[in-house]
């Protein structure tokens, strides 16, 4: 592992200066400077970053799953070898279990803190950068069982975070807000019906009722189209006073309307 020789490195090495990203693609910087590290290391250090206090033995199994465990438990410590003889080496190795340093900033960690925050109730005001927090998937390219695992969760940890976010502004009445983050969680997962639906309820809270039907039939097509699917009964059901004229005008007569409409054979002309 080498610094980038482009970019001047701050003043004091070592962890306190690193910062490990994985979302939107593996970077470590030692303050400003790209490391360059190597693809192989890249995984290792990724599998340590994901899976703080693995063991040894469970860190070689996801990383070498297709040789024998001695074989996996060899590869593990040339690695880690490799690793430690590096200055700006980001992990520390206590006993059986390697885990990064504390000092090393990680990007994951700080999308599941702010979720935490959310789901705790903070006001979405305080909770800075919740609506940026995790905006790019994790190690994109990469597909390993154990990157597609910690992808999903991570993917769907921000997307309900971003929905209590627009849930808690169209509760305080901060409609601006609430859209911001419905429209989000829209773009992360067009196909998911909850921010569709917090798109429908904050068009109504404020009184939008062209905007509320044109979001929902938008999401309609958009459903019908890719899935042959109708939205769930609960989405419908935002709109049925807003709707209930429409439909009453455009449903067609029964024979017995149609009838009463029929003028009487006494007020013909002969």
């Amino acid at each position: 592992m080498t610094a980038d020789p482009s970019v001047p490195t701050a003043a004091g090495g070592g962890a306190a200066n690193l910062a490990l990203h994985l979302l939107g693609g593996f970077r470590l910087l030692h303050a400003t400077a790209h490391i360059v590290v190597p693809r192989g290391l890249q995984r290792v250090i990724a599998l340590i970053g994901l899976r703080p206090g693995a063991t040894r033995s469970q860190l070689a199994g996801l990383l070498w799953s297709d040789v024998s465990e001695e074989r996996a438990l060899s590869s593990l410590r040339t690695a880690l070898w490799r690793l430690r003889q590096d200055p700006c080496c980001p992990m520390i190795v206590a006993g059986d279990t390697v885990r990064l340093d504390p000092a090393v900033r990680l990007d994951v960690d700080d999308l599941v803190q702010t979720a935490a925050r959310v789901r705790n109730g903070d006001d979405p005001r305080t909770t800075a950068g919740a609506l940026a927090a995790g905006r790019h998937d994790l190690l994109p390219g990469w597909y390993d069982d154990w990157v597609l695992l910690d992808r999903e969760r991570l993917r769907q940890l921000r997307l309900h975070m971003l929905e209590q976010v627009a849930a808690q502004h169209l509760a305080a009445g901060r409609h601006g807000e609430a859209l911001e983050a419905a429209l989000e969680a829209m773009a992360a997962e067009p196909l998911r019906e909850t921010p569709h639906r917090l798109v429908v309820r904050i068009h109504l809270a404020e009184g939008n009722a062209f905007e509320a039907v044109h979001a929902f039939y938008v999401y309609r097509d958009l459903l019908r189209r890719e899935l042959r699917l109708e939205p769930s009964p609960a989405m419908s059901a935002l709109l049925d006073d807003t709707l209930a004229p429409i439909r009453a005008a455009t449903r067609p007569a029964t024979p017995d309307q149609q009838s009463a409409a029929r003028p009487s054979p006494a007020g013909r002309r002969t």
